[in-house]
């Protein structure tokens, strides 16, 4: 009978293994019996998204139902602030994204803003955070990064990144950084393909590493790997499913040109379609786990009980049929499970003081201002033309963006129009700006704008409404790559709430709430 009981008992911890690396997503605001019953039988971390929060009150209930199943659980969400947010995914976030920090360049104003970003999140009993963005944007025309970065200089990233290492895990939450090993001088999203970036291993060394090694002299507790391909490194594998990156790159002692991490090692969501289209998402995630990840996120696009039944059997099946090494799986585990016990919710967030304003302080910091002329501040409701490009998948489509609510906080009356790419093409640019001004029917207009660089259509629009307007002001909401055009232009480095009100304020010369 011995050998039976050794059969049923490994058998169980390969399970439970399984479910230890994975960190699924669900649907709606409380959490599901399955999700539940799986925390009981070795599921480990949980990945919370936009769909799961109301308000801090009814997500700290949820955390604090999901600890009551399993006490040492990494409880992990995706809030960058700027753009990328989820805690505040229908009002826009409190704090100004990474490209707005690194415009103020002050690394004590960069760990400030992330110590309080940390310090609501752990109220609300999260303990990792998928951020922050290492990436080094070094392609203007990247579709996916963008003012998710900290900016274009490989320096002024790798010190912000580890000043955001420090607050956000000062604030008792741990720091995921990504996306290794660089997502930057992309063209194309991740999320849809697979990007190839054809740069040498001295180049990625000199450039896109920079920051990645600045995070580990930080202590970031994970780090987040990217479904991009870098043929120098890797000709067969994006660096999610490479050995090569994950254990010849990341893993590897200083001394051999790795950067000597030995955190959680955390994929990217597996059902991106870089990943899921060209492997499938059960192969991949074995791949990646072979290849050294430790934890594989999945739950952003797929988020019910039958994927991960699904990626749970393929890991067993994967260790049976002597594909994925069981002492790989469990050494994984291992560090899953360290990291939570790590985090516990106990020791989360206390001690941290309160600083409500640093994000509107950081927002108006970040504001650059340039005048062609005299400008007259607005002081009568206006008209805001919104250029609207379609939204990444990673920013997501739910979070309003724009400065036409906050201005009519302050001139109240204020109207605006949404102008997209497909209205340009089926209108044409003339027709569409001879609409746009006979609807202000005379007032001052106000034109918002988001990575003008990046988009003709916008471009064009923008042009034609300066020759009939010149009086109109600019507020360019994305990465300021183009010149500054208009009466006034303002340039946020984000889409951010307290960037919209940061601009509303300059375009009134009136304050929406006093200085912090």
């Amino acid at each position: 009978m011995t050998p039976l009981v050794r059969s049923v008992r490994s058998a169980d911890t390969l399970t439970r293994d399984a479910l230890a690396v994975l960190q699924p997503g669900f649907t709606g605001t409380t959490a599901p019996d399955w999700l539940l019953r799986r925390l009981g039988e070795g599921l480990v971390s949980v990945g919370l998204f936009g769909r799961n929060v109301a308000d801090p009150a009814q997500l700290a209930a949820l955390t604090g139902r999901l600890r009551a199943e399993r006490e040492e659980l990494i409880v992990a969400i995706d809030e960058e602030g700027g753009d990328v947010t989820r805690l505040e995914v229908r009002g826009g976030s409190s704090f100004p994204g990474n490209h707005a920090l690194g415009a103020v360049d002050d690394t004590a104003l960069t760990r400030a803003v992330a110590r309080e970003l940390g310090r609501r999140l752990a109220d609300c009993g999260i303990n990792l955070n998928w951020a922050p963005s290492a990436d080094v944007n070094s392609n203007p025309g990247n579709p996916v990064i963008g003012v998710r970065s900290f900016g274009a200089d490989p320096q002024l990233v790798a010190r912000h990144t580890a000043a955001y290492v420090e607050g956000l895990q000062s604030a008792g939450v741990a720091a995921c950084t990504k996306h290794f090993p660089g997502h930057g001088d992309t063209a194309v999203d991740s999320h849809h393909d697979l990007p190839r970036i054809a740069v040498d291993l001295p180049t990625l060394q000199e450039r896109e590493l920079v920051p990645f090694r600045a995070a580990v002299a930080a202590g970031t507790r994970a780090v987040m790997s990217a479904h991009i391909l870098l043929p120098a490194l890797d000709g067969e594998h994006p660096a999610t499913l490479s050995p090569a990156a994950l254990h010849g790159l990341l893993r590897a002692p200083a001394t051999e040109g790795g950067l000597g991490f030995d955190g959680l090692i955390v994929t990217d969501g597996m059902e991106m379609q870089a990943i899921s289209a060209t492997y499938g998402i059960e192969r991949g995630s074995v791949l990646a786990l072979a290849a050294g990840a430790d934890a594989i996120c999945v739950g952003g696009g797929l988020a019910d009980e039958d994927i991960v039944l699904r990626l749970r059997d393929a890991l067993v099946r994967a260790v049976r049929d002597g594909e994925l090494p069981e002492q790989r799986l469990a050494d994984a585990a291992a560090r899953v499970r360290a990291l939570a016990g790590r985090t516990r919710s106990a020791d989360v967030g206390e001690g941290v003081a309160p600083a409500p304003g640093i994000g509107l302080t950081a927002a108006r910091r970040a504001l650059r201002l340039t005048a062609a002329g005299p400008y007259a501040p607005l002081a009568e409701p206006a008209y805001v033309a919104a250029f609207t490009p379609l939204a990444n998948i990673a920013v997501g489509d739910e979070t309003p963006w724009g400065v036409a609510a906050e201005l009519a906080r302050l001139l109240p009356g204020t109207e605006t129009a949404t102008c997209t790419a497909e209205a340009a093409a089926a209108a044409g640019t003339a027709a569409l700006v001879d609409g746009l001004l006979t609807a202000a029917a005379g007032r001052r207009v106000v034109a918002v704008v988001r990575d003008v660089h990046r988009h003709p259509w916008m471009a064009e629009a923008l042009s034609t409404l300066l020759a009939a307007r010149p009086d109109t002001a600019v507020v360019e909401m994305g990465v300021p790559q183009a010149p500054p055009q208009g009466a006034l232009h303002l340039a946020t480095h984000g889409a951010a709430r307290v960037c919209a009100q940061a601009a509303a304020e300059a375009l009134t010369d009136q304050r929406l709430s006093p200085d912090e």
